[in-house]
Parts: C-alpha cells; sequence; structure tokens
C-alpha cells in the first residue's frame, strides 16, 4: 500500500485530502507546518508527497529543498506561471492550482507513482546514442565504452533519467549528494565540463545543454 504525506496547514483542505486518498486505498500521513513537515520525513519515508506552499514556520518552498527522491505535487492557489515554473525546476514533480478536481488530483497522484515504479524498477536507460547500464555501471555513447568518474556517472545517470527537465544546479548537488558527497556547487561546474568533453570527443557533439541562470539538461537526443 502507497503512502502519502499531506502538508498543508488547512484543516478541512487536509481531512478532505484524506478521505479521498485512503478511499483510494492510500495510507497518509499529516503535517500542518513546515517545521512539522521536515519531522515527519525524518522518520517516515512516503511515496509521495502532496505539498501546500502557504505554511507556517517554514514556506512550501523551503521545505521543497530538503526533499530528496521522493515525488512532489504542490498544491497552490498561486496561480503565476513564473510560480510554476520556478517550483518545478526546484524539483516539484508537479503543479495542481487550488481549488482543484478530485479525478484529475488522483490521475496526477497515479502518473507520479508510476513514473517512481519505472525508475527503480529501470537498470537500462537508453537516450539516443547515450546508454546507461546501472547494474554493472557502465556507459557508452555510439556503441563505445566511456570511463567516467564517480561524480561524472551519478550527473549523467540523473540527467538520463528526467531526459527532458532542466535540474538546476542545487537540484543535481541534492540529488547526487547520498553518491557523491564529495561534489560542492563550485565543483559541479568543472564535473559537467569534464564529462562533456569525454562525450563530445567520442560522439562529436554535445549532449548537456546549458540552460543559462537555470541549470543543465541532456540534450535532446534522437533515438
Amino acid at each position: 500500500m502507497k503512502t502519502i504525506a499531506i502538508i498543508d496547514d488547512d484543516v478541512h483542505i487536509g481531512n478532505v485530502l484524506e478521505e479521498i486518498l485512503q478511499k483510494e486505498g492510500y495510507q497518509t500521513l499529516r503535517a500542518y507546518s513546515g517545521t512539522e513537515a521536515l519531522y515527519l520525513l525524518s522518520q517516515n519515508q512516503p511515496d509521495l508527497i502532496l505539498l501546500d506552499l502557504m505554511l507556517p514556520g517554514l514556506s512550501g518552498e523551503e521545505v521543497l529543498a530538503h526533499i530528496q527522491n521522493i515525488p512532489v505535487i504542490v498544491l497552490s492557489a498561486k496561480v503565476d506561471v513564473q510560480d510554476k515554473v520556478s517550483l518545478l525546476l526546484g524539483g516539484a514533480a508537479d503543479y495542481v492550482t487550488k481549488p482543484f478536481e478530485t479525478k484529475e488530483l488522483l490521475a496526477r497522484i497515479a502518473v507520479q507513482l508510476r513514473n517512481t515504479a519505472k525508475r527503480q524498477g529501470t537498470k537500462f536507460l537508453h537516450c539516443g546514442d547515450l546508454k546507461l547500464d546501472d547494474t554493472s555501471m557502465s556507459v557508452s555513447v555510439c556503441d563505445t565504452s566511456l570511463s567516467l568518474t564517480r561524480t561524472e556517472y551519478a550527473i549523467l545517470k540523473l540527467l538520463m533519467q528526467n531526459p527532458t527537465q532542466v535540474l538546476s544546479k542545487g537540484v543535481l548537488l541534492d540529488r547526487i549528494s547520498l553518491d557523491t558527497p564529495d561534489c560542492t556547487e563550485r565543483s559541479l561546474k568543472q564535473h559537467i565540463s569534464n564529462l562533456r568533453k569525454k562525450m563530445q570527443e567520442i560522439g562529436g557533439k554535445d549532449y548537456i545543454e546549458t540552460v543559462w541562470g537555470i541549470g543543465f539538461k541532456l540534450a535532446e537526443q534522437k533515438s
């Protein structure tokens, strides 16, 4: 049974969400402030988080920055496009505007849980002429083996897991921190530069795109 954490200080909305989710067979956890949310997540590992932004204590944006490897769907009354873009680039998996339709929210939850299951079950990634085998931790470009450092491997794996998403420096560092605790914001740029050079020497093109002022993404690949 999947567990979903509801982080919202509005008791009524939280109760409605809890009732909806439990009817669908999900287990639920509750937190009513940003500080309480961090404590809850330090003691539990939910499969998905529904996160409100306007929280007492730490804001939803601040809570989001502490969450790793759990899909987060932001629920907010904010409708500004830039707010949505910033949150998605900051690590949120999806954004649903309040008030929301129950069927749509449940569908978005199902999609995120399905995507997580696929990522966890996938040991082999293939993007154009890039291939990564996570079982043997091997990478090839145009069927030519590529020798990478641990940090370079972690960066490429994350980019290949999110081939259409722009990942900010902060998100990259957060998500590879368990595998590469030695990587810092200062050294990240050099690691990406080295990774680019190694792939370009084999494939003859740039495989990593810099989105100025935002972060990095995998360059569009033709399968």
